[in-house]
């Protein structure tokens, strides 16, 4: 006999085995959901052949760690044949979210990505309610880097009302606007002052007085307290030694600073002795190890583009810096830094990287700065991580940084975020 669950929680998100920070937020609301009494998790997802279909950087996925009993991804089919040219995929997944709309559970929904998974759930609401079913939902919209970058902007800037209109209309019909840092909140509002003074809507007024922040829940007890055998095992089956590498692990963008970290290494003083780990993929990976084969560092440099979760905080933690100098471009802005956090919790030598962006809410006083584009400040700051810092003052600087990253623990996160579901819920 099926039991009726009491609360539900539905994330709609791109989600595992796509390599992007947030899809591992998406896990980590899920895993405190459950902590904090949901009885029914969901992640709404896109179907794997799709996913590799848009060329999106995937895991491997033997890499990807289960989900607890209690969360169930769903990858809902495609609705309609070869006649319809696109939609498809988002008509599978609003059908989806309408049945579980109006089954008669209490749900909190959340979409990470306004677009499409924001429009997909703003849809899917009023289809529900169009149904006379009795329907209890609501509804969170969490504004992300790519919303900012690819698809707010980009709207302003070619001066595509319409499409900018959708967007903000759909995340201003949530009950619950959040943004993942004051960076990107910033940025949604500004491009919403453009929009209003070029047709004479209101966007930004609502903007700035609705979207609240929400910073990304981290698991940190997977980056706490690792077993130093267990971190050996995974560094021998690499080749590498404690302390004897700077790490870059993220998505192979040359937005992300992937080159400038290349030359800065091959100037610095510790790249002499030291090895450039390069872990991940993405749309410039090949581009990155042609690049990377050219340096006068290239016999130092190896990629690596099968790093699962469980190995990733042991790579983390017994690295002598990790690097992440990311730049500011069209298409992609640092809007946290989720890889920086994690690095920080699993305490390994010391962050370098950019003030762009949302980086310094992530890291707060802790991490190297240099400037964007400047492979000569990459290359001092290296120096500095290895050859200028005492023990004393590596572990000083350890403890700092992560002190500063427990803040973003996924269960303070999740009920932050959801103090301000109950308040909408209270004046409902």
């Amino acid at each position: 006999m099926n039991v009726k669950p009491d609360r539900r929680l539905v994330i709609v998100v791109r989600a595992d085995p796509v390599i992007c920070g947030h899809s591992g937020e998406a896990r980590n609301l899920a895993e405190a959901a459950l902590a904090r009494g949901f009885d029914d998790v969901r992640i709404l997802s896109w179907p794997l052949d799709r996913l590799e279909e848009t060329g999106l950087p995937l895991k491997p996925l033997d890499t990807v760690m289960p989900y607890s009993p209690g969360i169930t991804v769903e990858r809902p089919e495609p609705v309609g044949g070869y006649k319809i040219p696109d939609g498809r995929y988002l008509a599978g997944l609003v059908g989806r979210l309408v049945e579980l709309f109006t089954d008669g559970v209490p749900t909190v929904c959340m979409s990470l990505y306004l677009s499409p998974h924001t429009l997909a759930v703003a849809d899917a609401v009023r289809v529900a309610r169009s149904t006379g079913l009795p329907m209890d939902v609501t509804t969170i919209a969490e504004a992300v880097g790519s919303d900012v970058t690819a698809v707010v902007q980009e709207c302003v800037e070619s001066d595509r009302f319409g499409a900018a209109a959708h967007v903000l209309s759909a995340y201003l019909e949530q009950d619950v606007c959040v943004a993942v840092s004051e960076y990107t909140k910033d940025v949604i509002v500004e491009a919403a002052e453009q929009i209003d003074a070029r047709h004479g809507t209101h966007f930004a007024a609502q903007c700035r007085d609705r979207i609240g922040i929400s910073y990304p829940a981290i698991d940190t007890s997977a980056y706490l307290d690792l077993d130093p055998a267990e971190t050996e095992r995974h560094l021998a089956a690499r080749g590498l030694v404690r302390d004897g590498y700077i790490l870059y692990l993220s998505r192979l963008g040359f937005s992300k600073g992937v080159a400038d970290l290349i030359d800065g290494f091959s100037a610095s003083m510790a790249g002499h002795s030291m090895n450039l780990v390069i872990a991940g993929r993405g749309p410039d990976a090949a581009e990155l190890r042609e690049y990377a084969a050219s340096s006068p560092a290239a016999e130092r440099i190896s990629f690596l583009d099968d790093v699962g979760d469980e190995e990733k905080p042991h790579l983390m933690a017994a690295c002598a810096a990790y690097a992440l100098p990311s730049k500011p471009g069209k298409e992609f802005t640092e809007t946290f830094g989720i890889a920086l956090v994690e690095e920080m919790l699993a305490g390994g030598g010391p962050v370098i990287t950019c003030p762009t962006g949302g980086i310094p809410e992530a890291v707060g006083e802790t991490a190297l700065m240099v400037p964007i584009s400047d492979p000569a400040a990459i290359a001092g700051a290296i120096d500095t991580a290895v050859l200028g810092m005492s023990s004393a003052a590596r572990s000083a600087h350890r403890a700092r940084a992560r002190i500063h990253a427990m803040q973003f623990d996924r269960e303070p996160v999740f009920d932050r975020l959801f103090e301000k579901v109950a308040v909408v819920a209270h004046h409902a």
